[in-house]
């Protein structure tokens, strides 16, 4: 495997920005790829978490990602999310370079977040003020996704912990206690919430979020679970990956679905946006929903790869 070059973690955060792969993904869609083509993920539970094996291909590649998670390793030092990215050939199969997958996933989640609504996000003309549910890479990430396609005047991160927030998101913005009568004017002035966390019921009440605000949903790919409320959905457009996707793992989606405040044929997808197929409302409440999925990463790496390749970096 001497031909087989590998990408860590500080060379993916090196050789790519933020910017480049909200726009490696606008690229793949604007190039005709529909991501109702993609492969679906596979999920196996273990007995620490689980195991997610997500394959893709178009162009010149096939990429398959595999991830652990497991939801133990914040109390133990490590990150909840392992994983290596594998490239190949796609005319040959023949293995040519292995990224780490954790930070892979952490530049690409923020990216497809930003890519999905980035049309959208003209609707500020003046510096946006962001409130982000959680601290982590999945939280960091966004903050700095978003810098890169927008003009920030406030970032603010709210945790259940804010004692265990370190230095890279205080660093970005302030930290406010979830449920603090602070954190809640944060949310009532942000023009764009986001949420990554793991939690499995809604992080807020609806009417905190004003009219015309961007939400980016990003925490879960679990059905079952959801980080908004389904009231959010009743008074909002809804954005997602792929409609079939989103109804298989979208917890967000299908459970206000099943409440009653969200009807499945109003949901428009990141490809209509992406291309100007649809347009969306400015006065109305915006939400992406992203579940992740396989095609994303694939467009990622792929930029990644071809940047290192060139020698750009």
């Amino acid at each position: 495997m001497d031909d087989v070059s590998y990408l860590d973690a500080e060379a993916v955060f090196a050789a790519l920005s933020p910017a480049e792969a909200v726009s490696a993904l606008r690229e793949t869609l604007a190039g005709g790829f529909d991501p109702s083509d993609d492969i679906p993920r596979t999920v196996t539970d273990i007995s620490a978490g689980n195991m997610i094996f997500m394959p893709s291909e178009f162009g010149q590649w096939v990429g398959v990602k595999l991830v652990g998670v497991s939801t133990d390793n914040a109390e133990r030092g490590l990150p909840r999310i392992l994983g290596q990215y594998l490239m190949y050939e796609a005319s040959t199969l023949r293995l040519r370079t292995v990224i780490d997958g954790a930070a892979l996933t952490t530049l690409r989640t923020p990216a497809v977040s930003v890519a999905a609504v980035l049309p959208a996000l003209s609707r500020f003309p003046d510096p946006v003020k962001v409130v982000i549910f959680g601290a982590g890479p999945q939280g960091i990430g966004h903050a700095d996704t978003i810098r890169a396609e927008l003009d920030v005047a406030e970032a603010v991160f709210v945790v259940r912990s804010p004692d265990r927030v370190g230095d890279e998101a205080r660093d970005r913005g302030r930290v406010l206690a979830a449920g603090s009568e602070e954190a809640n004017e944060a949310l009532r002035d942000a023009d764009i919430v986001v949420a990554a966390t793991t939690a499995r019921t809604p992080l807020f009440d609806a009417d905190l979020v004003r009219p015309g605000a961007v939400v980016l949903a990003c925490g879960s790919h679990d059905p079952h679970a959801r980080e908004l409320p389904a009231e959010l959905f009743a008074r909002s457009e809804v954005v997602v990956e792929d409609l079939d996707t989103a109804l298989r793992e979208a917890g967000d989606v299908v459970l206000a679905i099943t409440d009653g405040a969200l009807d499945a044929d109003t949901i428009v997808t990141m490809k209509q946006v992406s291309t100007g197929e649809v347009t969306l409302d400015a006065d109305r409440t915006l939400i992406f929903k992203g579940s992740g999925m396989s095609w994303e990463d694939l467009a990622v790496a792929a930029k990644l790869v071809e940047t290192v390749d060139r020698g750009d970096r």
